[in-house]
């Protein structure tokens, strides 16, 4: 892992085209090499996208294992490079919505596309914020993450432990610290429930809808994207939603769940499908991950 991190460190001198460049080249070599990672890749892929080839679903495949690869290397710039080379690197759509966050209480929601680091940094430099952070295996990169995440508001209560509940949340959002949010992974059943993601059905959390209202807080959903020919990454602050969550926890989250589908077909590569969105299956449903083949 020392490893990792110094070539990240070195990289992080050179243009972001020869950066991109190298973690695509890398990227196309671990989807030969993953055949564990394809197949779930290729398996989500069959299931929310039935519609395309195998060859076209193949294709997008090798696509976000090529952008995964690159954002990885691409973090180090994040990490390391000045704050005036973000600011020429990180495109924001409009701007980081500071008078809202004054007004109440604000969840970022943050779908898991490959660049989703680039957003935290976009928000973190405009001012503090939190989220939640799970520890890593390894030591050396855990430290290196955390100090990643903390590069621009380095106070350890900005970065809440996971089993920590949901207080310590509901208090940093209430005194002007917006919460950073992961709505889209498979966390189990608990504090999710069963909604349709491209019409299977995926344990979601409920935490975003649960936790605007319990703050009568603002969700403001943040996309960020490749931009093309290796310029940077585009950075976009959706407008708040309204009439969020109303009385409906389910709607709620399946208002959430098609939202994100609609920011995937925009760029289907660089949503995360490497991850098992489909782990937790409803009670007597088999699994989706181990019948067929890579």
């Amino acid at each position: 892992m020392r490893i990792i991190l110094l070539l990240m460190w070195i990289l992080h001198w050179l243009p972001l085209p020869v950066v991109g460049r190298l973690g695509k080249a890398i990227g196309s070599l671990l989807f030969v090499l993953m055949a564990k990672r394809r197949h779930i890749t290729l398996t989500n892929l069959q299931l929310c996208m039935p519609q395309l080839t195998n060859a076209e679903r193949r294709q997008i495949a090798r696509a976000h294992f090529q952008g995964y690869a690159r954002s990885i290397l691409e973090r180090g710039i994040l990490w390391w490079a000045s704050p005036a080379r973000l600011t020429k690197l990180i495109h924001i759509e409009g701007a980081v919505p500071a008078a809202d966050l004054a007004k109440r209480p604000t969840i970022f929601l943050c779908p898991h596309f490959v660049c989703l680091e680039v957003a935290g940094v976009a928000i973190t430099m405009a001012g503090p914020a939190c989220s939640i952070y799970t520890r890593q295996r390894n030591k050396i990169f855990d430290e290196a993450l955390r100090r990643g995440r903390l590069r621009f508001t380095p106070d350890e209560r900005n970065l809440m432990a996971r089993d920590a509940g949901v207080k310590p949340i509901i208090r940093a959002m209430k005194s002007g610290r917006p919460f950073l949010m992961l709505p889209d992974m498979d966390f189990g059943p608990r504090e999710s429930i069963f909604v349709p993601f491209f019409g299977i059905p995926a344990a979601t959390l409920t935490a975003p809808a649960r936790l605007s209202a319990a703050t009568e807080g603002q969700v403001i959903p943040v996309v960020t994207r490749f931009l093309p020919n290796y310029q940077g990454w585009k950075v976009t602050f959706y407008p708040a939603w309204e009439d969020y969550p109303g009385h409906d926890i389910d709607a709620a989250t399946r208002r959430m769940n098609a939202f994100i589908e609609a920011r995937i077909l925009e760029a289907p590569a660089e949503y995360f499908w490497s991850h098992k969105r489909f782990k937790t299956r409803p009670a007597g449903m088999p699994s989706v991950y181990y019948a067929a083949k890579p």
